[in-house]
């Protein structure tokens, strides 16, 4: 408006003034309206892994800032400092074939030489064999029955005819390189063509797979029945595609291992039908309404995980509303308080840490729930709605989040599940998930075994191999507990 136009409104007198006045506070009031609108989306979208559950994978990359130049140079390779490792020699028990070499004299001066009776120096070396397979053929030769007036054949072994073309070994290896190595069909069938000198189909290693799968059902099945059990579980879960429809990847992380459960279902359906409505231990997750159904359908005890609950504070912090910011910080810096606790662990006795541990825990209490700021518009709506719903995050469910404090063996987060869980979405991602049920089935029982394995720091290859032997013999699985109970 111009100086002129403002002055004509003037003119025109009392009744023209105020309507213009209030049409042009309507005006600004809604343009308000809509910048905090527009705000609170801009602050949705900045939303990343660090204030959110989004995975790191889903952040913006851009391209980072330049080093400042006066900044001294790194050299590539070891640090100084930095202690030095080295393979250790293998035991002479395993050694083949052994070469020594001996000077015969002097290679300065060309004079007699004494052997000493030192250690020699040693150079130990590996290597391929150039056949690296054995192949074997049974055969059962036909016989002529003059009563019958028929051909007959002596069946062949049960395990031959159960093992086909590769046995126990190299079955082995297949769903070593296809789930531990992330390695496609068609990468396997190069590698068993190219250094193994076999050729085989991409259909062929599925059927060896489905063995490995089936020999792995006994194993596979004693974990799922003994999760109802424990007495703490922490549980995370993943999507993926399957013909172009959501699955989801369950993890269940106990201390001794961990079990895999792929269901259609996102939902606390998946819960109940693996822990069962009796479930009488504490269970591990973030804050994922279906972990909060099962908690009030069945009145489980939860651990949530803090570590989400920061990046939901964070998320408060980004926030445009100037009040909003500042409780996210108070909320911040009380549970960075229980942090540093649990860092002094090790400084204080028992009884003081308890003490340490309950009153960061009043104060994070305290601070949600106290002086949360509130404001509604003309509509009577409330405008600072992700602060209200922190502070009924506490109210409904804030003895869940120390649970820790109480329970031995329970953690305040549940970075256990999530590391589980992540070699997983690695495979996923390379693999592109699963085309049906026997591939669930397969993947399932496979990543038990691989993360189980790597819990307890033995060999998932050997394992699979003995359970494969026993699928072929008929005899009874190996157990994935067999060493801990």
């Amino acid at each position: 408006m111009t100086r002129e136009e403002a002055l004509a409104i003037y003119r025109a007198g009392q009744q023209v003034v105020v309507r213009v006045l209030c049409e042009m506070s309507d005006k600004i009031e809604s343009l308000q309206k809509r910048v905090n609108e527009l705000e609170k989306i801009v602050a949705r979208l900045s939303k990343n892994s660090s204030n959110s559950s989004k995975p790191p994978s889903s952040d913006d990359i851009t391209k980072p800032k330049p080093k400042n130049k006066n900044e001294e140079k790194r050299n590539i390779g070891a640090q100084p400092g930095h202690p030095r490792n080295e393979r250790s020699p293998f035991p002479r028990e395993d050694i083949d074939k052994f070469h020594g070499y001996k000077l015969a004299s002097c290679p300065d001066c060309h004079g007699e030489v004494i052997l000493l009776d030192m250690e020699p120096r040693i150079i130990q070396q590996v290597e391929l064999k150039e056949i690296l397979v054995t192949k074997e053929e049974h055969r059962s030769y036909p016989v002529w029955c003059k009563n019958c007036q028929k051909i007959h054949h002596m069946p062949f072994p049960p395990e031959v005819a159960r093992e086909g073309l590769f046995r126990e070994r190299l079955t082995a290896l297949v769903a070593y390189m296809k789930h531990v190595d992330h390695a496609s069909f068609s990468t396997i069938r190069k590698f068993i063509r190219d250094v193994l000198k076999i050729k085989i189909s991409r259909g062929y290693l599925r059927k060896v797979i489905q063995k490995v799968s089936d020999s792995l059902e006994e194993p596979y099945k004693e974990l799922l029945d003994l999760l109802p059990l424990e007495k703490v579980v922490n549980v995370d879960e993943t999507g993926h595609k399957e013909n172009g429809d959501k699955f989801w990847t369950w993890v269940f992380r106990t201390s001794l291992y961990v079990l895999f459960k792929i269901d259609k279902s996102r939902g606390s359906e998946v819960l109940t039908e693996v822990l069962g409505k009796e479930f009488n231990g504490v269970l591990g997750c973030d804050y994922f309404s279906s972990y909060r159904k099962y908690m009030k359908d069945f009145h489980i005890a939860i651990q949530f995980c803090i570590a989400h609950l920061i990046r939901d504070i964070r998320f408060l912090i980004s926030f445009p509303d100037a009040e909003t910011r500042v409780y996210g910080e108070k909320l911040l810096e009380s549970v960075k308080n229980l942090f540093k606790v649990i860092g002094k662990r090790e400084e204080m006795t028992e009884q003081a840490f308890k003490n340490g541990l309950e009153e960061a825990k009043e104060t994070i209490m305290t601070v949600a729930i106290r002086d949360v700021p509130s404001s509604l518009d003309k509509d009577g709506k409330e405008e600072k709605r992700e602060a209200q719903n922190m502070a009924n995050r506490f109210r409904k469910h804030g003895k869940a989040y120390f649970e820790f404090i109480t329970t031995p063996g329970i953690k305040p987060t549940n970075n256990v599940a999530e590391q589980a869980i992540r070699f997983v979405v690695i495979d996923r991602m390379i693999t592109q998930g699963t085309r049906s049920i026997k591939g669930r089935e397969t993947n399932e029982r496979l990543w038990t075994v691989i993360a189980t394995c790597r819990l307890q720091e033995r060999s998932a290859y050997n394992f699979i191999s003995e359970a494969v032997n026993a699928y072929f013999h008929n005899h009874s699985p190996p157990s994935l507990l067999s060493d801990f109970t």
